[in-house]
């Protein structure tokens, strides 16, 4: 077994004037590298605080969290930084592109923080845009690129740099059906090229094409089940 995250009774708090808020409440939680998890829950369960925790862009209160062998629980903000960007890519609702730059260069982003020369970042942010369908859309901007290529560009971004992790918040939350179900059959795709994925997601049918869904309550795992994916046909 290879565990790519490893969590034991992590929790987080949040002060809201006088009180504390407990929003995770203890959680235990493994992924094995190559695994596709669906993380669901209704609101306020849980799923974007854990979400932040295991992208890096939290600490929790309590709590041991082994990322990749490394115990990354009470890094510094720096620290943690260096983390995200060599093991998470993310996938936001929102996209999150640089609006006046290039297809090519915002998939390159991720390289310049990792000290990669220009000649690397471009070769290799052209071949992850052939892999996400876009070769034909290096020299495009954001306002020239719909919906599910500003997507598909946002998937190439976090594909960069090899993370051990591609992790999605919602996304298919800004898209159409059909588009939703390219996009989906990318992360598909992604999954089946040996990556580790983990949606964040209140959509049954998205949560449907992992191998593995975990249900948050209240702060804690309701469920945690073994499923067969759905495929899709576009």
């Amino acid at each position: 077994m290879n565990k790519v995250i490893d969590i034991t009774k992590i929790t987080r708090d949040f002060k809201l004037g006088q009180e504390t808020v407990h929003v995770l409440k203890g959680i235990d939680l493994v992924i094995e590298k190559g695994e596709y998890v669906a993380i669901m829950g209704p609101s306020g369960s849980g799923k974007s605080t854990l979400m932040n925790l295991l992208g890096c862009l939290d600490t929790p209160t309590a709590g041991k969290y082994i990322l990749n062998g490394q115990d990354v629980s009470q890094l510094s903000d720096d620290e943690l930084a260096e983390i995200r960007n060599k093991e998470i890519g993310f996938v936001f609702q929102t996209f999150n592109l640089l609006p006046r730059t290039t297809a090519l260069d915002n998939v390159a982003l991720p390289m310049i923080y990792a000290g990669k020369s220009k000649q690397e970042r471009n070769e290799r942010a052209a071949e992850v845009l052939q892999d996400v369908g876009l070769g034909d859309r290096m020299d495009h901007k954001p306002n020239q690129l719909s919906g599910g290529q500003r997507q598909r560009v946002a998937v190439g971004r976090a594909l960069v740099n090899k993370p051990s992790i591609i992790l999605a918040d919602e996304p298919t939350g800004n898209l159409d059906s059909k588009t939703s179900v390219e996009i989906m059959h990318l992360f598909d795709a992604i999954h089946a090229a040996g990556n580790t994925v983990i949606l964040v997601t209140h959509e049954e049918d998205i949560a449907a094409h992992a191998h593995r869904v975990i249900r948050l309550r209240d702060g804690l795992i309701e469920t945690d089940i073994k499923q067969k994916p759905k495929s899709y046909a576009i």
